[in-house]
């Protein structure tokens, strides 16, 4: 009988016992941050105040630690811009000409001398402040469905993934708040950082990350600035038709670490025609894209978790080459597109394209007498023309060449 009991209670133990299995929110979090109740998440505002309130409770549920200044949060007061060659000056005190961000930090500790930066930016326009590309007179709420509540998502599905593996590393996941205005977030945290700059191993950031096309192109930048990251890169990837880009400068967070000499990876799934306006809405992401995504960074996270600590490099800013230009043709460029030409993802109602018939999905190949074979041969070309001019746009539709007339 004894026995009996013994092995009863063995069996009773082993069922209880439970092996860890990560959790797949990603479309439920991205559902609740893009909702209109959030207003567009500006920085500063309550509705961003309850998003940074979500991610928190989100690392709660997840048992992950808190590492801002109060908590999960370290919130950040600075005076807005009025010129936008001004830098912004971070405030101590509160006024009312001033507006407090908040970071949300979590941290698993594997007690390891380094640490890795997962990040993502929550913020975005609110009803449509500087940056918003919609033009209709009437506000609206700029949900941010893909910029940025994506990024966030697969950056708490990845910390749920390495709550128990990868251990070489400790990690810090990062929901920064004022990239919209600046990288503001980002900024002021490697300024007051709530770990040891030092030991920051590598940083990597998801900034629009929802809207992986049919042909499976992904985005990854800042490839130059350890020399294993294009080695670690392509044998983790099975799946990606992968963009790679070395420079660690670009318009998102990772800016702000690879400018304090930390390797930096930004992954990014392309612009669309509903970037920065009200119908970039959780309802057109590809969820399945995104845990594809997330499957992919955890495989590079694996993939060093023995190398030790990365060396840092130095790229080329491939921003400081590219050419000035006065005028637009109003259209959005398919960063993702690597064939001959520029290709269209967009089209603005009223501009200079739109008004010569240009559409969304043709590929601009020649303006003028400029040959154009990629973006930068497109800014290229745009910088010979002032406004007022008038030149011959050749276009790839459907297979066929077209000319049309455009005047900037």
């Amino acid at each position: 009988m004894k026995r009996l009991f013994i092995i009863l209670f063995f069996m009773f133990f082993l069922a209880c016992k439970q092996e860890y299995k990560p959790e797949n929110k990603i479309q439920e979090d991205v559902t609740f941050l893009s909702d209109d109740k959030l207003k567009g998440r500006e920085t500063g505002t309550e509705g961003e105040k309850v998003a940074a309130e979500y991610i928190a409770e989100r690392f709660k549920s997840l048992e992950i630690s808190p590492k801002g200044t109060n908590a999960y949060f370290q919130e950040f007061t600075f005076k807005p811009k009025t010129d936008p060659h001004q830098e912004v000056k971070y405030n101590t005190t509160n006024s009312d000409s001033t507006i407090t961000g908040t970071n949300v930090l979590g941290f698993i500790n594997n007690n390891a001398d380094n640490t890795v930066i997962i990040g993502a930016h929550y913020d975005h326009l609110g009803f449509g402040s500087e940056g918003s590309l919609y033009r209709e007179e009437d506000k609206a709420i700029h949900n941010g469905a893909d910029d940025n509540a994506s990024g966030v998502a697969v950056m708490l599905n990845l910390a749920s993934k390495l709550k128990k593996t990868n251990t070489s590393n400790n990690y810090l996941f990062m929901a920064f708040s004022g990239e919209e205005m600046g990288l503001l977030g980002s900024n002021y945290f490697v300024k007051n950082a709530t770990i040891n700059l030092d030991s920051i191993n590598y940083m990597l950031n998801m900034d629009m990350v929802g809207r992986l096309k049919k042909d499976s192109t992904l985005a990854v930048y800042g490839v130059g600035t350890t020399p294993i990251f294009k080695q670690v890169i392509n044998a983790s990837n099975s799946k990606f038709k992968l963009i790679e880009k070395e420079s660690g400068v670009g318009p998102s967070d990772h800016t702000s670490f690879y400018l304090n000499d930390i390797p930096v990876l930004h992954f990014f799934t392309g612009q669309h025609e509903d970037y920065h306006k009200p119908s970039d809405d959780s309802n057109l992401l590809n969820y399945e894209g995104m845990e594809a995504i997330s499957a992919f960074i955890f495989d590079i996270i694996t993939d060093l978790n023995d190398n030790g600590k990365l060396e840092f490099r130095k790229t080329k800013n491939e921003s400081e080459d590219a050419p000035r230009f006065k005028v637009t043709l109003g259209v959005v460029p398919d960063y993702m597109f690597d064939g001959k030409g520029m290709r269209i993802d967009g089209v603005t109602d009223d501009k200079p394209a739109h008004k010569a018939g240009i559409q969304k999905g043709d590929i601009v190949i020649q303006l003028g007498e400029l040959e154009i074979n990629d973006m930068m041969g497109y800014m290229t070309a745009l910088s010979k023309f002032e406004k007022g001019n008038t030149t011959t746009a050749k276009i790839v539709r459907n297979g066929e060449t077209i000319e049309v007339e455009v005047t900037f």
